[in-house]
């Protein structure tokens, strides 16, 4: 289906280009990701060694009560139990994860805009607990929020009009969409939400993670496959484990490792019986958002006609932000809409919302009477609901202006604008060229805490990744691209990575 070429060195690195069929794509569809430097990979892990001893230590210090333990443990009355909390579980969170605790979950008081106001907090306990110090960092450069379009705003249409929502219906429901909860609005939400992407009928949902996890439990059971990208959100990987169906996964976005699997579950079927399957389920997302690559999706629509399997495509991060018309990995590929079995995204990123929604061809129907997001949520708010609506709407062009078209094009500019320019200091940055999510990688554990604090300090917020959520040789800083961000912001935010040089983050 497609070859694997070696990349030109730059700079003194290798990179993998993937060069895919031509006859299934209609423009260059390159992606780089770089091999771990050996000298770097064995000072990660020597880095995570010492960590470890240190913990086990500090644990131990711990035991005999020389040095305070703040964590949950069980009472001496129960000690003849099985174990509540199980120290080694807890041994990640207690002695690495503590250490760099105050890059996380930073409360912020204002719009999750281009910028936004920071609580400023401080610990004296080494990032055990937090006290707020009344103090409040004003205008630091938003680069962790998903707002890929700008719409988190508290001006301009959107929020005039979810204002106006909240005037007439109210804040809350109070009830499920199945008994005094279905409006209006969320009609209309559901016609506009199919007739963007293209499908027959459509269905919202008052949260995304929900989206998948209880809908893919209705879509497949026991005696069904499910093959899931090694790589996919944990909303997929907890929905195809409730499924109760058999899953199996294919390394990240290799067509090669797909068909494999695809090509043995035809011809062996079931373990044991050798029945065939009830249904092959294939789950993918568009963008995904730890590694900031592409869906080879016309390669894998391919696979699933060939094999006669079922595709579900999650949406989350590329609708909106992907193709000409903002339609997502569909539109950016140019691909029939109607080739995707089922079509799922959420509301939370480029429009500025929360919630999600699935799309497809008689399918919709089935849901409602059997999905438990369905049946049991309560429905989505309606201001919410319009602030979807609008939004969608100005994308769609059907607001009178060109509002959408603009902010289209200024995220892709800003894109490409900003991951070449960090290629060009020399930072080694993973993707697509076209994905807004643009991972920078840092490798080592102490990196992590130390890049996110001293890039705070200059007033730019970022999010930095780490083990279990990554590889543990791979750690990174996630930047998230907007339409409302300005060369100016793009410019600081590069320049002051540059200057970080103490922090040793150029390995290129």
């Amino acid at each position: 289906m497609f070859t694997l070429t070696n990349h030109h060195l730059l700079r003194a690195y290798s990179s993998c280009v993937v060069q895919a069929d031509c006859l299934l794509y209609n423009k260059p569809f390159v992606e780089q990701f770089e091999e771990t430097p050996l000298l770097v990979a064995v000072l990660t892990y020597v880095g995570y060694g010492i960590l470890t001893i240190f913990g086990y230590l500090r644990d131990f210090l711990r035991n005999r009560g020389v040095e305070k333990c703040h964590v949950a443990r069980e009472r001496d009355e129960q000690k003849d139990f099985v174990p509540l909390y199980q120290d080694f579980e807890n041994f990640y969170t207690r002695n690495l994860y503590m250490r760099i605790r105050d890059n996380w979950n930073r409360p912020i008081c204002s719009v999750p805009g281009a910028k936004m106001d920071l609580v400023e907090r401080a610990s004296k306990d080494y990032n055990w607990t937090f006290e707020h110090t009344g103090k409040v960092v004003k205008d630091v450069i938003n680069m962790g929020s998903y707002n890929y379009l700008g719409f988190a705003e508290n001006t301009g249409m959107c929020a005039d009009s979810a204002t106006g929502s909240t005037h007439k219906y109210g804040v809350g429901v109070g009830s499920t969409r199945y008994e005094m909860g279905n409006l209006d609005i969320h009609e209309e939400l559901e016609q506009l939400v199919a007739r963007f992407l293209g499908v027959e009928s459509s269905m919202a949902f008052g949260m995304g993670f929900a989206t998948n996890s209880m809908n893919i439990p209705a879509l497949a059971g026991k005696g069904c496959l499910i093959l899931s990208d090694e790589l996919n959100h944990a909303s997929l990987v907890l929905g195809a484990r409730l499924s109760g169906a058999t899953i199996r996964v294919f390394k990240h976005n290799n067509m090669v490792s797909l068909e494999k699997l695809l090509r043995d579950a035809i011809v062996h079927g079931q373990p044991r019986t050798h029945r065939p399957w009830k249904k092959i389920l294939i789950l993918v997302e568009g963008i995904y958002s730890m590694e900031g690559s592409i869906v080879r999706l016309p390669e894998v629509i391919a696979l699933k006609k060939h094999y006669k399997a079922y595709l579900y495509l999650d949406e989350a991060h590329s609708i909106g932000a992907l193709g000409p018309r903002g339609g997502g990995v569909v539109d950016y590929f140019g691909l029939d809409p109607k080739d995707v079995d089922i079509m799922m995204g959420t509301f939370t990123k480029s429009f500025g919302a929360a919630g999600g929604y699935i799309g497809g061809k008689r399918l919709i129907d089935y849901l409602r009477s059997h999905s438990h997001s369905s049946i049991y949520a309560t429905a989505m708010s309606p201001p919410v609901s319009q602030q979807i609506i609008t939004s969608m709407k100005i994308i769609m062009g059907e607001d009178d202006t060109t509002l959408g078209a603009e902010r289209l094009k200024q995220l892709s500019e800003n894109t490409t604008y900003f991951r070449r320019k960090l290629r060009e200091m020399g930072f080694i940055i993973y993707g697509n060229d076209d994905s807004p999510v643009v991972p920078m990688m840092l490798y080592m554990p102490a990196k992590i805490g130390a890049f996110g604090r001293e890039m705070l300090k200059r007033n730019i917020g970022t999010v930095v990744v780490g083990f279990p959520a990554t590889p543990i040789i791979e750690s990174r800083a996630r930047f998230c691209v907007s339409a409302a961000h300005t060369r100016d912001m793009l410019d600081t935010v590069s320049h002051l990575s540059e200057t970080r040089t103490h922090t040793c983050t150029r390995h290129a």
